[in-house]
């Protein structure tokens, strides 16, 4: 007689628990939701994805200087010292692992954006040479290598402000009440950005014309 009512009731349980249940999860969402943890899901990938385009454009800028050091030492091979600093510098710049802990640690993302500004300070020395040998300016190689050049600052430009403006609104809520709380809890953390200096440049891009 005790197993049929066990039968009997066991439904009844099951229903109980299930219902309980579904309230608890859908108490816990709405929690999560009213401290901000949907903002942080949706803010973290924001900023990885504007660092990634980042990254893409430094990468493109990268690709373009050995030819175009190469196409500048074919008419100013006297200019040894800045052809090597630019294959330096790029060399220093590219051989820092960019990985997604990068954007969580504000000292690795400080020496690598210190290796990208030297990188194109050491471009501009280099293209301020070319400024002494009109053969190489007037060179169809070294013009389209300019003009790739030119239009990949402007996309580090571009990619660099959606950076900064994604990295701002997520470190805001990581600042706010009552969403402070979910990032301690879930540890959600400040991400570094560009320094002033960095982001006054990206204000105006570099000119490389001639």
């Amino acid at each position: 007689m005790r197993n049929d009512k066990l039968k009997a009731t066991t439904p009844v349980s099951y229903l109980r628990n299930w219902i309980t249940t579904t309230l608890l999860a859908s108490i816990l969402l709405f929690t999560l939701s009213g401290c901000g943890y949907n903002s942080f899901q949706r803010l973290d990938e924001e900023t990885k994805s504007s660092w990634s385009e980042v990254v893409n454009q430094y990468q493109r800028r990268s690709d373009l200087i050995p030819n175009l050091v190469a196409t500048v030492k074919g008419y100013a091979q006297h200019e040894e010292k800045v052809l090597t600093e630019v294959t330096d510098a790029r060399a220093k710049a590219t051989s820092i692992n960019v990985n997604p802990e990068l954007l969580d640690n504000p000292e690795k993302f400080a020496k690598y954006q210190e290796a990208q500004g030297a990188l194109q300070a050491s471009l501009g020395r280099l293209l301020a040479v070319a400024e002494n040998y009109p053969q190489l300016k007037a060179d169809a190689a070294f013009r389209d290598l300019q003009v790739q050049l030119e239009g990949t600052e402007n996309r580090i430009t571009v990619a660099r402000g959606n950076y900064i403006r994604a990295v701002k609104e997520y470190n805001v809520l990581v600042r706010s009440f009552p969403s402070v709380m979910t990032a301690t809890i879930f540890g959600y953390k400040i991400k570094p950005v560009f320094t002033v200096e960095n982001e006054a440049a990206v204000a105006s891009a570099p000119n490389v014309q001639f």
